[in-house]
């Protein structure tokens, strides 16, 4: 798995540009709100950051989850 994510700002007005973007379908509009990242297939490639018109998706470190 990529040690890189990409992430959604709260400005988001669910364009959809990004989840066009993505290769790999990890990008969904979430009822029509807010695009919503798939964080179990996301490989943090930044084709959606290059493509949001609205500039709000940064790739970001992924944070790692301790049980």
């Amino acid at each position: 798995m990529s040690k890189k994510i990409a992430t959604i700002g709260p400005n988001c007005v669910a364009c959809g540009v990004c989840a066009t973007a993505c290769p790999i379908g990890a990008i969904r509009i979430d009822r029509g709100l807010r695009a919503v990242v798939d964080a179990g297939r996301c490989v943090g490639c930044a084709r959606c950051e290059r493509a949001c018109p609205a500039g709000i998706i940064a790739i970001t470190e992924r944070q790692e989850v301790h049980a």
